[in-house]
């Protein structure tokens, strides 16, 4: 896959965060959980595909190019939740935050299909990246996989965002998600992985049931 020259790639620090065990220990969780998901998932696939299909007209599955660790691009699976050319009219429905670096979600986005918000709800949107966990390109818990053109407009600080795989699940999704704002998000991140431990992911995997309960910021 195609690595990003950034502005600032120059700046990762990519330095191992994990020991070789955790490294390994946490790969086999991935593997372990994202096989165990996919099983359980299937009539979730099933049934989220039809709904799809009923509602509008497009693709059932949508591919997204992400950034992953130290920058290198994959493409991140998701169940459509927008209409067909919806990337073409971002510019119309999202705003600048106050820092002028990140572009927030809109809660009512009219690019989202009525499936598509119940989808967004319950997480359900989320459930195919666990064939993105299970090929290697990201974890259950990391960083959020951010969009290549985000990650563009990242100073030297947020580049460190890269250093590890991006999460399904991480810091973000139990606390707040899309409430939260750019510095927010790169605290929590970037704890998470100065401070990593196993221990960590497993806490965060245990709050993301709630938090999706919740549906804090899933929008």
């Amino acid at each position: 896959m195609k690595i990003f020259n950034f502005p600032s790639a120059e700046n990762i620090n990519s330095s191992e965060n994990l020991s070789l065990l955790e490294s390994l220990v946490k790969r086999a969780m991935d593997i372990f959980i994202a096989v165990i998901g996919l099983i359980i998932s299937m009539p979730l696939f099933v049934i989220a595909a039809v709904l799809i299909r009923l509602d509008s007209l497009g693709p059932v599955l949508i591919k997204q190019v992400r950034a992953g660790k130290n920058g290198k691009q994959f493409q991140l699976l998701k169940f459509r939740t927008m209409i067909v050319g919806a990337n073409e009219e971002t510019h119309k429905v999202l705003k600048k935050n106050p820092l002028k670096i990140l572009l927030l979600k809109n809660p009512n986005d009219p690019r989202v299909t009525k499936i598509g918000k119940f989808l967004r709800r319950w997480s359900i949107d989320e459930l195919p990246q666990l064939w993105n966990v299970l090929s290697g390109e990201m974890s259950l818990v990391g960083p959020r996989p951010e969009e290549t053109w985000i990650v563009e407009l990242y100073n030297d600080e947020q580049m460190q965002r890269l250093t590890i795989k991006p999460g399904l699940t991480g810091p973000m999704q139990v606390n707040g998600r899309a409430e939260l704002d750019i510095e927010e998000r790169l605290t929590l991140e970037l704890d998470y992985i100065y401070n990593f431990s196993l221990w960590k992911d497993v806490r965060i995997l245990l709050k993301t049931i709630p938090a999706v309960i919740s549906g804090k910021g899933a929008y």
